[in-house]
């Protein structure tokens, strides 16, 4: 969340900011939130009065016995009884003003960075690079759910007679070929410098008001009301909780961290044409990268990792293109997004593989993540994550893609992993 002070200080630039993102009720929400702070604040000046004046008359009590001045003493004291009851009338309310201060703040999104485009939805997003010629497929090429029955390698009919839509059963090479992609991007990962870890597959809530899912997207998460645990819409909750309540010195930066999961997303409301085979499931394999970084890397940071998952498309040669979201399709928590996505040859469109986000310091304020600067104070760490990368698509654009009359040619890259070069 944004910090309390900054939207204070910078009314302006957080309206502007939220006027990119074409967030409804900008003024009403900001100006909520900057009085319930000055009365947050009025709050506590008093109780600190009251509290000193309390302090004070202890201490005069204390001498006023030792002196024998016994009648002045009680007198005091039975202020101090009312002072007592005074403190904790203001100390209930500072707690009861500092928690709708609070609810404020989380519904406040993060302000985009000042090269994020205006716009409304995904068609202002920016086209910056595309790589890697589209294939002409044979004649009677097919889209990747008719390969999948013609080859048995996953079947959406059992997944759904299992669990329901949205829950594919892998099979046979399937199976394997989405364990090799697992395998190959926590190689490519941890040979770029990022730490391995598995991580639960269910986080609490405060993990998820950590990272911003909650309350955000609380109706996109599979919820287990018992124990009130979420189940994981993406790996960057549980590996950026890690370090939630913590301060970092500054030679820990850079912290780079990947993981597998699968990930779990309820996607009400999603039906179609386009949302048919692995194009939007509700249970899907993903490697994620998190990062850590020092305020004045973060960037720099940020262009690494674009850097990185490029390596990885350009070795799976999958045509691909990176989209810098306009102010109107940026997430809740990011202030500069990069979206790749390869185009599937047989569909005829772009599918979403990866999302690499920079979240500066709104992230690390809800986590109180932390690190001591040089001269030893307190400041915010920046926090970014990227999928490298989610697999339903990329496999989608791997078996339309890499089709021939003779099968499935498995990309030279993942031969080794896979132990097969061909579906067929």
């Amino acid at each position: 969340m944004l910090q309390v002070a900054f939207i204070r200080e910078n009314r302006e630039t957080v309206l502007k900011g939220l006027a990119k993102r074409n967030f409804k009720n900008a003024i009403e929400m900001v100006d909520k939130t900057i009085l319930a702070d000055e009365e947050r604040r009025a709050i506590q000046t008093e109780l600190d009065a009251v509290l000193a004046e309390s302090n004070k008359l202890s201490k005069d009590i204390g001498g006023l016995f030792k002196s024998g001045e016994t009648q002045k003493a009680a007198i005091l004291k039975q202020k101090t009884i009312l002072l007592k009851d005074q403190s904790k009338e203001l100390s209930e309310n500072l707690q009861q003003k500092a928690t709708e201060l609070q609810e404020l703040l989380y519904l406040i999104p993060n302000i985009p960075n000042e090269i994020v485009p205006a716009g409304t939805s995904a068609e202002d997003n920016l086209n910056i690079f595309q790589e890697g010629d589209i294939p002409k497929l044979h004649k009677g090429a097919m889209p990747h759910w008719e390969l999948a029955k013609k080859y048995d390698i996953i079947d959406f009919e059992l997944g759904n007679k299992i669990a329901g839509a949205g829950f594919p059963v892998y099979k046979g090479k399937g199976a394997k070929l989405q364990r090799a992609l697992i395998n190959y991007f926590l190689d490519k990962n941890t040979a770029a410098g990022y730490d391995e870890v598995q991580v639960p597959h269910l986080v609490n809530e405060a993990s998820g008001f950590g990272t911003g899912q909650l309350p955000d997207k609380e109706g996109q998460m599979y919820h287990d009301a018992t124990d009130n645990l979420y189940l994981i819409p993406t790996a960057e909750v549980p590996v950026t909780n890690i370090y939630r309540d913590v301060i970092l010195k500054e030679e820990e930066f850079p912290i780079r961290k990947t993981a597998y999961t699968p990930c779990f997303r309820r996607e009400a409301g999603s039906y179609g044409a386009h949302v048919r085979g692995l194009n939007r499931l509700h249970q899907f394999d993903k490697v994620e990268i998190v990062r850590i970084e020092h305020p004045s890397n973060s960037y720099a940071a940020l262009e690494l990792m674009v850097n990185h998952i490029k390596g990885i498309l350009q070795e799976l040669k999958l045509p691909y293109r990176i989209l810098r979201l306009c102010g109107g399709d940026l997430g809740f928590t990011s202030a500069l997004t990069y979206d790749f996505e390869v185009f599937s040859t047989a569909q005829d469109r772009w599918l979403e593989i990866s999302s690499v986000s920079n979240f500066e310091t709104f992230q690390a304020n809800r986590l109180k993540l932390r690190f001591k600067n040089s001269e030893g104070k307190s400041e915010l760490a920046h926090t970014l994550n990227g999928s490298s990368l989610a697999l339903p698509r990329v496999l989608a654009g791997l078996l339309e893609n890499c089709q021939t009359p003779e099968g499935i040619k498995i990309p030279d890259a993942l031969v080794s992993y896979c132990g097969f070069e061909y579906i067929n």
